[in-house]
């Protein structure tokens, strides 16, 4: 039995979720999200409160969607009521981002600044001129819009420039040293 699978999705007051054929949507508060997803050999029982993903077989293929269809339910429902957010820092002598009008303007010690478009249903928000934002309700695409973001100017290793998300650690490596 899957550990992850077997665990009820609770659900507030306030959201709904809803199944049609092989799409799921929930509503909250924050907005809908739908997707669809391989529910021809799970069974999903919603009730007022939780709802609840089983196995209809014991296939390698059923096994498996079985945990991942309760996280992605499981995320959506998160997603309508709480939301989903990552920063990101920018580290480096002159590496600032300012917002202009529908996109985000990033200097990152390049001899020109990048022009970041700012998707429909992503927030980015500005910390000062060095930190960003980025949140929504679907997690796979604040995740997505936030890995875009520090592809821009990944951190190197020797003096741990760029873009990063806060809290990870760039391992250092040593520069050359001068032998006598």
């Amino acid at each position: 039995m899957s550990l992850i699978g077997s665990k009820p999705v609770a659900l507030t007051s306030d959201t709904t979720v809803s199944i049609e054929r092989n799409t799921i949507t929930v509503k909250g508060p924050k907005g809908e999200l739908s997707q669809s997803l391989p529910l021809d050999t799970l069974k999903i029982q919603i009730s007022e409160d939780k709802v609840e993903v089983t196995r209809k077989n014991e296939e390698k293929q059923t096994k498996a969607y079985h945990g991942l269809v309760r996280s992605i339910i499981n995320n959506m429902v998160e997603g309508v009521t709480k939301g989903f957010s990552k920063k990101l820092e920018l580290v480096g002598t002159g590496y600032r981002v300012k917002k202009q009008g529908n996109s985000l303007s990033f200097s990152l010690g390049f001899s020109h600044p990048i022009e970041f478009p700012i998707p429909e249903g992503i927030n980015l928000d500005l910390e000062g001129n060095n930190v960003v934002i980025v949140s929504g309700i679907d997690k796979q695409q604040v995740g997505q819009i936030a890995a875009e973001i520090r592809s821009l100017r990944k951190p190197e290793p020797y003096k741990g420039k760029g873009v990063r998300y806060e809290g990870e650690v760039v391992r250092r490596k040593a520069g050359k040293t001068a032998t006598v």
